[in-house]
């Protein structure tokens, strides 16, 4: 697996959400490198913001390892479709949800589709999220503020409270937190505040849900390469971006995905309760 140096990242921006065909150099979710030996057979997974980034390694993995995927994803547009295709072709079922998270009345129809599709749901991934870098609060709008916590904490709660249900015992739940979680970036504070309650809240669930064997757990990511970076921060931070790790570099989407496999698979079938850092060795607590 390649892992571009920061040099490799020219200055580029992006609106958001931005998208993969304008990346440079575009990520590596494991298009061609990930092999599944099986671990996630028979499975069903709904996987939020999994048309690119993180998400969408994970989509190629889980499907690799033999899992349906229900992709749920903002835009209709190109990389939601083209990361369906790499699960078709690992054989498996996949379902495209288009629309926005932060809207609860669409995020209440995700795990409903699911269900109906696949008849149950073993694992939820909760990754869909929003930032936007900012030097002061009084660039954050009240609409931005609203935004980042609908998406990034309500749309969670409301896919965590309809999921629960239709999981059997061995079900993972997975939510992405950050190094922000507890390391925040002063110039992504809301999005650093919901990191730290995605963590928090996924430390009830471990809790919660422990004895009906329902694990959840969160992973921390460091600086990963996805279109999130040039469509929310300023351009030369793009250029520099990741290069302060003690790596010396962003990670890859596909560099996560084996976590989330291990989190969703009967091979974590102790793992609750966790908070996992891939931070390219910036620490978390």
């Amino acid at each position: 697996m390649s892992s571009p140096r920061p040099e490799s990242q020219p200055a580029q921006q992006q609106t958001p959400p931005g998208t993969l065909g304008e990346m440079t150099p575009r990520p590596d979710h494991g298009e061609e490198s990930y092999r599944g030996s099986g671990k996630l057979t028979g499975k069903a997974a709904v996987i939020t913001g999994a048309d690119s980034g993180i998400g969408r390694a994970v989509a190629i993995a889980f499907a690799r390892e033999g899992a349906d995927v229900l992709i749920s994803y903002l835009d209709e547009h190109e990389d939601a479709k083209d990361t369906a295709r790499y699960v078709e072709e690992a054989g498996r079922k996949c379902v495209l949800v288009a629309g926005d998270l932060s809207d609860r009345a669409h995020a209440k129809t995700i795990i409903p589709t699911a269900v109906e599709a696949f008849g149950k749901v073993d694992v939820l991934v909760n990754n869909a999220a929003f930032q936007m870098s900012h030097e002061s609060l009084e660039e954050v709008s009240d609409d931005e503020w609203d935004h980042t916590v609908a998406l990034n904490l309500t749309a969670m709660f409301t896919l965590c409270r309809a999921a629960i249900p239709h999981m059997p015992p061995g079900g993972s739940i997975i939510n992405s937190s950050s190094v922000n979680s507890d390391m925040p970036s002063p110039q992504l504070a809301p999005y650093a505040m919901t990191k730290a309650g995605i963590a928090n809240f996924t430390a009830s669930l471990a809790q919660l849900y422990g004895e009906k064997g329902i694990r959840a757990n969160s992973v921390a990511p460091g600086p990963i390469w996805t279109p999130l970076i040039p469509s929310t921060m300023p351009e030369e931070k793009v250029e520099t971006f990741g290069s302060d790790t003690p790596l010396g570099r962003a990670g890859q989407p596909a560099e996560l995905a084996p976590v989330y496999v291990l989190l969703a698979s009967d091979e974590g079938s102790y793992i609750s309760g966790a908070r996992v850092a891939v931070t390219g060795g910036r620490p978390i607590l």
